[in-house]
């Protein structure tokens, strides 16, 4: 894939050059980086080494489509979310329902204007820009409370006696603590080690003492 440019990338497919030559010119006068396809086959050539912001999409071309270009690159899950708007000469109602409904952003009808083109553009480039944010957010928030989950199963003990401190700030053995938590019932024995410390000293004492 190309290296990222520093402006906004806007991808236009349309089999029209001189439409093309004009949105393109204007586009690269507004700031954006501009790429072209004259067809929906050389888009989804090109797609793979460029990830645009945001794709201007002609309907009526041949071989391809728009309206199979653009149910193509909605079902692919590394672009499906690059917002896709309709530049075309169709202008019936139910032309455009189809637009939306194969996935595009927004329809906007030739002759347009350029400054109506402009505007569409960077409103759903702010819109993506919203969204990644929130789900940059959302993502961090989920982190966030995965940390607390973490910490509030951390079990506060006493490094000297090694009684545990309870949700109400009570100091407890540690079987009072689990069972309490668990259920768990404790019996009690010694292990070799305490065993061994435990009653060694029996054994240095004289008989009878």
């Amino acid at each position: 894939m190309l290296e990222k440019q520093s402006s906004p990338v806007i991808m236009i497919v349309d089999d029209e050059p001189v439409s093309l030559k004009l949105l393109r010119a204007f586009l690269e006068r507004c700031g954006f980086t501009m790429f072209v396809a004259t067809g929906g086959e050389e888009a989804l050539v090109k797609i793979k080494e460029i990830r645009p912001d945001i794709i201007l999409l002609d309907i009526m071309m041949p071989v391809l489509d728009g309206y199979e270009t653009c149910r193509l690159l909605k079902a692919n899950e590394e672009w499906r979310d690059i917002p896709i708007i309709f530049v075309t000469a169709l202008t019936k109602l139910e032309d455009k329902v189809k637009g939306f409904d194969v996935g595009a952003v927004d329809y906007v009808t030739k002759p347009f204007q350029h400054e109506e083109v402009l505007a569409r553009v960077n409103t759903h480039l702010n819109l993506a820009c919203l969204r990644k944010e929130l789900e940059s957010k959302n993502r961090q928030l989920q982190a966030a409370l995965n940390e607390i989950r973490q910490l509030s199963g951390i079990i506060p003990i006493c490094s000297k006696c090694k009684k545990v401190r309870d949700d109400a700030g009570y100091w407890q053995q540690v079987e009072n603590f689990l069972k309490t938590h668990t259920g768990v019932d404790f019996t009690h024995g010694y292990c070799p080690d305490c065993y061994e410390d435990e009653f060694s000293g029996l054994r240095d004492l004289p008989d009878g003492s």
